[in-house]
């Protein structure tokens, strides 16, 4: 289903941080394991995320919120829900939900306040290909 406004939110939606290198990298890991076309994506930065979650919560929240069904995941959940939805390798790293959260997030705000220092970051959010369009509700 491709939202045709705000109020039609696709049962998978991963709202990513557009600038940040390690962000746009793992949503390109997403789109290739991701063979049933079931996410759809767009930038924290967006007016669409604007929509969903207030500008000051999408700040504190980092880099990655994973909305499935109009429930919102954060942190390591977010990224460990995503996981479990793709295809094997990255199917895997769901087995790390075992772990309590006060253990995973911890580690997960640590990565996410030094990502730009390690990975890098754009001038501009990622700008999908023509065949990928369609998946990212922002554009």
């Amino acid at each position: 289903m491709t939202p045709k406004t705000p109020l039609q939110l696709p049962d998978h939606l991963i709202l990513f941080d557009g600038v940040c290198n390690l962000c746009n990298a793992s949503i390109q890991q997403v789109i290739k394991y991701d063979h049933r076309e079931r996410f759809y994506f767009a930038s924290l930065q967006s007016g669409y995320a604007g929509w969903i979650i207030p500008a000051e919560e999408r700040s504190r929240m980092a880099s990655l919120i994973y909305i499935e069904k109009g429930q919102i995941y954060r942190e390591s959940t977010a990224a460990l829900k995503v996981a479990g939805k793709l295809k094997f390798p990255l199917k895997l790293l769901y087995g790390f939900i075992i772990i309590p959260r006060v253990v995973r997030d911890p580690l997960y705000r640590y990565v996410a306040r030094n990502r730009y220092r390690w990975f890098g970051k754009r001038q501009d959010c990622m700008v999908p290909s023509e065949k990928l369009l369609h998946r990212f509700v922002d554009q």
